[in-house]
């Protein structure tokens, strides 16, 4: 028995969602340089601090995705057949999704998300503002393959990625992410997604530091996390957020810079940090319009459309399933 299955056994841990969220963490931050996934940034209270990042002043994205998909709603919706299952990846509050049910002839909607109480109670509300509407959550990692309710089984089907989230995966994983979404939605699927275009590196800064402290407090809730679920002992003084943009890259990059020489245990291993080291937790890639429909093409997507703001900041596309 390795010691990570050693960990494991010794705290008992409670279900298969926390034993993988322990085995992650303890293989990611074992690693030269240490590492955290961002798709653990997502437990209630780190839900709670992202929906709480879109409404900062500095945050473009989530405001300018709001305003294409508002604007351009009736040319979205000509994509988008009749009666058809609408397939969230990464669902979070219902804001975006209601300017698509409200324009588009929608017959299911499944939002799908690794975090299962948020999930339900935006679900819940989703409901009761659309009583005829059949919602289906699913909690799954949408990163992996997961099933489609039955009950959408003879639906044509569409996805729905908003929020540039593509952008936290490496160009690979995306290219595996648009793959796994192809087969999931099935022969004939759609797909309306969102994409963060590139830009002044001043506006990314912003974005990503911004003066309130959000980020900073979404950043740091995933040693919380770790803390109260995996039993770890992280200070959280001992640590700061930093966001850079590596323009080699096209990214930004967030991390968790150790304010000094420490070490942290978590599940019975212990981890040593530098004064100035790094676990990075998320990057946010930024693309070209040519750059993101090269990448979709390549993932067995034929893109059909694409929209924009005015200033160039983001992007919209529906992209069609290729034969």
């Amino acid at each position: 028995m390795n010691v990570h299955a050693t960990a494991l056994a010794d705290a008992h841990l409670p279900d298969e969602q926390t034993s993988v969220f322990a085995r992650d963490a303890i293989g990611d931050l074992s690693q030269r340089p240490k590492r955290l996934s961002p798709k653990y940034f997502y437990d209630t209270t780190g839900s709670e601090l992202f929906e709480a990042i879109t409404r900062l002043p500095e945050y473009y994205p989530t405001r300018t995705e709001l305003s294409i998909l508002r604007d351009r709603g009736d040319e979205i919706a000509a994509f988008v057949p009749n009666e058809t299952a609408l397939v969230e990846f990464g669902a979070g509050a219902t804001t975006k999704v209601r300017l698509l049910l409200e324009n588009c002839a929608i017959g299911a909607y499944v939002p799908v998300d690794i975090s299962g109480d948020f999930l339900k109670g935006q679900a819940e509300t989703l409901r009761q503002d659309f009583p005829r509407l059949a919602v289906y959550p699913v909690a799954a990692d949408f990163t992996a393959p997961f099933p489609l309710p039955p009950a959408i089984a003879g639906l044509p089907k569409v996805g729905f990625f908003p929020g540039s989230t593509l952008g936290n995966f490496e160009p690979h994983e995306a290219c595996a992410f648009l793959r796994s979404a192809r087969d999931i939605l099935g022969a004939g699927g759609r797909m309306v997604i969102g994409v963060d275009l590139e830009k002044d590196e001043r506006v990314l800064h912003d974005a990503y530091n911004d003066a309130a402290g959000v980020t900073a407090r979404f950043n740091l809730n995933v040693l919380v996390r770790i803390n109260r679920e995996l039993g770890g002992n992280f200070d959280l003084s001992a640590f700061t957020h930093r966001a850079i943009y590596n323009r080699e890259r096209h990214r930004i990059e967030m991390h968790l810079i150790s304010r000094k020489s420490q070490t942290v245990r978590m599940l019975g291993t212990s981890f040593s940090f530098r004064a100035g080291e790094s676990i990075h937790t998320e990057n946010s890639y930024k693309y070209s319009l040519e750059r993101f429909a090269a990448l979709a093409r390549g993932s067995g997507w034929t893109p059909l459309k694409s929209w924009t703001d005015a200033a160039g900041l983001f992007s919209v596309h529906v992209l069609a399933a290729s034969d």
